[in-house]
């Protein structure tokens, strides 16, 4: 029998005591908001089931729910749409990853106010949708000129977006020079011995690129982002970029801890040098072109990642669905094939499955139906345990 706040608590332990209070506090909101933000515990109640042991192993992001997909900006400067959090990632059955996809659809239903059958119907979209991707045998990618729907509407907001417009959401400017705006829900003060060693790490990293003058630091502060992350170290950093004031540039340096898929899976991982390049080298994998200036990087003795900052806006807003049913289908649609297409571009790599193997699988059907059960019966679990959170939440067993 698990403890589910004992749990959660161990979990978390250690954290940030300010931004954890913020995820405690989110958590309670909702069912799908509580999946989010313990995608541990969601792996440790996942029940055994043969539909995922017969499952080819495959290099999954370990945390694929509705909201961790979004638009960024590649190291080719071009702007891509696709899976970004890659937090969890590791070599697991595949099926790992479609489970909780479709889990996010179902426990999400009450937030994006669908109906039981819309929301089952979604979960076969997704499945067919991944089956066919396989299927098919090539990987392909999602930007605006092959996107639609919900999604190509997020693109066209990106590209009438002014990089001015993009710092003044997160920046104010006093003449040429800005600072982070520190307003609470996306950022907060950093102490003087922190900012300085976030300035002395980005010295020495800048050091070894082509134009250091780039990375130079303008301001430092504590990012507040995503539900699961909240509270582990993690710093948005104000560069020059470009040049002052609009050329300047958002950097996201976060540490990396274990995946919590790992425990809870028979498949042998690698020997990873550090979190973080296990984190790095899954997601080089697994998109179609890799994020700007993404990078492993040791920073206080420990294990991070550096990549430019994407902000949370830049995910399609699935509430404007506005009651029709094929808008939502197409975004889950192009989730379910961009997880496929993953699983194609890195397969044969250190012992995850070749394309062979996951064209077969893809023709196969006799696991769809039975994924979808195992599904609900994920959901009935969050829900369970959610009201067990709520109740230990609201008698102060969270307190930070």
């Amino acid at each position: 029998m698990i403890d589910i706040p004992q749990t959660i608590a161990r979990f978390n332990a250690g954290r940030d005591p300010e931004r954890l209070a913020m995820k405690y506090k989110a958590m309670r909101t909702s069912p799908f908001v509580f999946l989010r933000g313990t995608c541990h515990l969601f792996y440790e109640r996942l029940p055994q089931h043969k539909v995922l042991d017969d499952a080819p192993p495959v290099w999954i992001c370990g945390d694929m729910h509705l909201e961790n997909f979004g638009s960024y900006k590649a190291d080719n400067r071009l702007i891509y749409f696709d899976n970004n959090d890659f937090d969890e990632a590791c070599l697991a059955p595949n099926l790992y990853e479609l489970v909780r996809l479709l889990t996010s659809v179902l426990v999400g239903a009450g937030d994006l106010k669908l109906s039981r059958a819309q929301a089952l119907a979604l979960c076969h979209t997704a499945v067919q949708a991944y089956s066919a991707a396989l299927a098919f045998g090539k990987a392909r990618w999602v930007e605006r000129e092959t996107s639609s729907g919900m999604v190509r509407d997020l693109f066209d907001a990106l590209a009438s977006r002014t990089r001015a417009a993009h710092l003044d959401r997160r920046t104010t400017l006093k003449g040429k020079s800005r600072l982070l705006k520190l307003d609470g829900k996306k950022a907060l003060a950093v102490s003087d011995e922190r900012r300085a060693a976030v300035t002395q790490f980005m010295q020495q990293f800048a050091a070894g690129e082509s134009d250091p003058d780039f990375y130079r630091v303008l301001d430092v502060a504590r990012r507040i982002a995503g539900t699961g992350s909240l509270g582990v170290d993690r710093y948005v950093i104000l560069v020059e970029g470009k040049g002052s004031a609009d050329g300047n540039y958002l950097i996201d340096l976060k540490e990396a801890l274990p995946s919590s898929v790992v425990p809870h899976v028979h498949t042998p991982q690698p020997k990873w040098q550090t979190e973080a390049q296990r984190v790095v080298e899954i997601q080089r994998r697994n998109q179609a072109v890799s994020q700007a200036f993404l990078h492993a990087v040791e920073f206080d003795q420990r294990s991070y990642v550096l990549r430019s900052l994407q902000p949370s806006e830049d995910r399609v807003a699935l509430q404007d669905w506005n009651g029709k049913l094929p808008r939502l289908e197409g975004v889950v649609n192009s989730m379910a094939e961009l997880g496929a297409w993953a699983h194609l571009r890195s397969g044969g790599r250190q012992k995850s499955s070749i394309a062979d193997e996951l064209i077969a699988f893809g023709n196969r059907t006799d696991w769809q139906v039975p994924l979808i059960e195992l599904a609900t019966q994920c959901e009935a679990q969050v829900a369970a345990d959610w009201k067990t959170y709520c109740e230990a939440y609201d008698r102060d067993a969270f307190a930070v």
